[in-house]
């Protein structure tokens, strides 16, 4: 009774210039395959869903393109948002749809653009949290935390489920300090929010309409249009006046003081493929540490090219150089000699050079460029 729903929106400004507004991370391939972050998404859940009760909600620039990557789903299964409204709208409106189908159905939400290193394990943990969310809870996968991250929201356990591996929620913590952060490891008790939910549609549905009913009672009214001929004219008169919240906040924090959230951990090799940075940690690296995407690894002066369908083939000529992170978009021959740690981006408008240590603050140029008014490259 398992139905995915895959929130596909964001630009990944951290990983600009290859991921833009229009041409988001998780369309790209970024997972060391010819498949994009989306492709692996929908792949991993196949053990657990078929193609048509699996649901993508994505933006209007975007919908075209996720339909040519995914030509198994339902094209009514591509639920398309008018414009941004935050998580808890993307994700209650799938909600909303599919307890008009199917109101006992569970749900699970999984982000379109994080990489998962164990297939097997994630599909095991995933299948413990359906069965907690059988029991009416609003489930999360938490992340066992192998370094103190800043940069990720933290889930703090209270007790087992019945001596079982399922614990209650007793809190969201906000991203911590890197004092704060070290504790939480120390601690065992705080798990990384990696924004996985798992619960039955009647159940979230309802904790939303106590907490947030104007943000449920216009869900509903799009859900019962949807498909008919009031669609449209009902999704441009309703959406945008839906409240802008995460559903973190929106429910699942409310929820957790009333008790009715749980967390199975999860370990799987989970990444939220932030930055350059940590792209050249997850995806596999040659004798020197250097990391090429849309090419197999590469040896000290050899000249490799893409082997994806459909791009460019460019060249990457490396030399006496080490713990690069270099991604040939442009087609033109990118060659570094005696360098490390860099990242380099090469695309047909855009070229980035910078130390892996400043990934994060990518972010920072995508700013100063909106600030200049150069949308066209963002």
């Amino acid at each position: 009774m398992l139905y995915a729903v895959i929130p596909a929106g964001g630009s990944g400004t951290r990983l600009w210039p290859l991921s833009r507004a229009t041409n988001p991370k998780f369309l790209h391939p970024l997972t060391g395959t010819a498949s994009s972050l989306l492709q692996a998404t929908v792949r991993r859940l196949e053990p657990l869903v078929v193609p048509a009760r699996t649901f993508v909600v994505t933006g209007v620039a975007h919908a075209a393109a996720v339909a040519r990557q995914l030509p198994a789903l339902p094209e009514p299964n591509i639920l398309v948002e008018p414009s941004p409204r935050d998580s808890c709208a993307a994700i209650g409106l799938a909600a909303a749809v599919i307890a008009r189908r199917d109101p006992d159905a569970i749900m699970g939400s999984f982000a379109a653009d994080h990489l998962i290193g164990d297939g097997e394990r994630y599909v095991e943990t995933i299948r413990r949290a359906v069965a907690g969310a059988e029991r009416g809870l609003l489930m999360t996968v938490g992340i066992k935390p192998t370094v103190p991250e800043t940069g990720y929201g933290y889930l703090e356990c209270g007790e087992s489920i019945d001596g079982g591996p399922v614990r209650r929620v007793a809190q969201f913590r906000e991203k911590p300090s890197r004092d704060v952060a070290v504790e939480y490891v120390r601690d065992g008790l705080h798990l990384w929010n990696a924004s996985m939910f798992v619960w039955r549609v009647g159940v979230f549905l309802a904790e939303l309409a106590r907490q947030q009913p104007e943000l449920h009672a216009g869900l509903v009214e799009i859900a019962a249009a949807w498909q008919t001929p009031a669609q449209e004219a009902v999704l441009g008169e309703v959406w945008p006046k839906l409240p802008k919240i995460s559903v973190d906040y929106a429910v699942m924090e409310g929820a957790a003081t009333a008790g009715l959230v749980a967390t199975v951990p999860g370990d799987f090799g989970w990444n939220d493929v932030g930055d350059f940075h940590t792209l050249g940690d997850v995806l596999p690296p040659d004798e020197r540490g250097n990391v090429v995407l849309g090419a197999s690894p590469v040896a000290e002066a050899a000249v490799v090219a893409t082997e994806e369908p459909g791009e460019p083939k460019p060249g990457v000529l490396l030399y006496d150089s080490t713990g690069l992170v270099v991604v040939p978009y442009s087609g033109r021959l990118v060659a570094a000699l005696g360098v490390k740690d860099l990242i380099v981006v090469d695309t047909p408008d855009a070229v980035l050079v910078c130390p892996r240590e400043r990934a994060q603050d990518v972010k920072k140029l995508v700013d100063e460029l909106k600030a200049r008014g150069d949308l066209s490259l963002v």
